[in-house]
């Protein structure tokens, strides 16, 4: 009986540090460079984010304002790269007119002086709104920047355009399947070259039609999103990856980082080697993906010489912390 048990207690030892072995970070090589910094809407106005609901209009609860810049236009962006960011996120809704809409919100209500869902309308009239319109950081007493938003929601193919050679994350808004062959099709006219600097993420539905059909497009969905966090948490101590985490974007909250099998920069290696990129957000809390890492404490948790993606809400501060 006793040698039996040291036989087991021995197998179960050897295993075990065979599994720290081939998860440890310290035995990793460290990955070189600096923070990959996605600026979440380019430089946009902050809200009260107190018990948020899909359908909450966050133009009527701004924050005071620090800067003139609205989300999701030409300024916002190019302010946005110059302050530090790699990456840009911008939002699309397909147009009546065939053009995709630089925009975050499912409708024009909240931000806008027009009404209705937004891809049940034309690139032509919507140039024609002010999106500026709704911005209230007083309850409606005041709208410090109605009358200065008109013309500036900016299609696709201007943002393209306007910056040839920045990176660019697409969130694709709706669960139509047409959107994503729309999109695909705007993305396969591109360079070779100029695809790799995309990534597109959105509902599960256009995103798994996107792969098919634009399959050199780096892509997340909530359902890849899922599938990758939860198969490596299952079974990435093997150094085998779930398929979703290949040739993808992942988005992993600080808070659930160290417990990623080799985080950190095991962990990034795997993730790099199978053409991933990985971004880490602010802490998960129970419901979506996002809070950025937006403060100095937050940026405090990453680990020393941390050299991928972070998320932020805040690039005109992280990016002069982060560089």
């Amino acid at each position: 009986m006793g040698r039996k048990f040291f036989y087991c207690a021995a197998a179960i030892a050897v295993a075990a540090a065979g599994i720290y072995l081939n998860n440890t970070s310290l035995l990793a090589e460290h990955r070189q460079g600096k923070p990959v910094l996605l600026a979440h809407r380019g430089i946009a106005q902050r809200f009260d984010e107190t018990d948020l609901k899909n359908d909450t209009c966050t133009a009527s609860r701004m924050l005071p304002p620090k800067h003139d810049y609205l989300e999701n236009t030409i300024p916002s962006m190019q302010a946005g790269f110059a302050t530090g960011a790699d990456i840009v996120e911008i939002d699309v809704h397909p147009t009546t007119d065939g053009q995709f809409a630089v925009f975050h919100d499912w409708t024009l209500d909240c931000r806008t002086d027009g009404h209705g869902v937004t891809r049940e309308h034309s690139m032509a009239d919507m140039k024609r709104l002010d999106i500026g319109y709704g911005y209230t950081a007083d309850g409606g007493k005041t709208f410090p920047f109605r009358g200065r938003g008109v013309g500036m929601m900016p299609t696709l193919a201007e943002v393209l355009s306007t910056f040839p050679d920045r990176r660019f994350l697409i969130n694709v808004k709706s669960r139509d399947p047409s959107e994503g062959e729309k999109l695909a099709a705007v993305l396969n006219g591109l360079s070779r070259e100029r695809r790799a600097e995309i990534i597109v993420y959105g509902g599960d539905e256009p995103i798994d039609v996107l792969r098919r059909t634009a399959p050199d497009i780096k892509t997340a969905s909530r359902k890849s999103l899922k599938g990758c966090l939860f198969g490596y948490i299952g079974y990435g101590w093997t150094g085998l990856l779930p398929d979703e985490c290949k040739h993808a974007m992942m988005l992993v909250p600080i808070n659930i980082a160290p417990w990623l099998w080799g985080w950190p920069d095991r962990f990034l290696n795997r993730m790099a080697d199978a053409g991933t990129e990985v971004f880490v957000l602010g802490p998960y809390r129970g419901s979506d993906f996002s809070t950025g890492i937006d403060d100095p404490s937050q940026l405090a948790r990453l680990p020393p010489n941390y050299a991928a993606g972070i998320w932020t809400n805040e690039i005109e501060a992280i990016g002069k912390l982060a560089k």
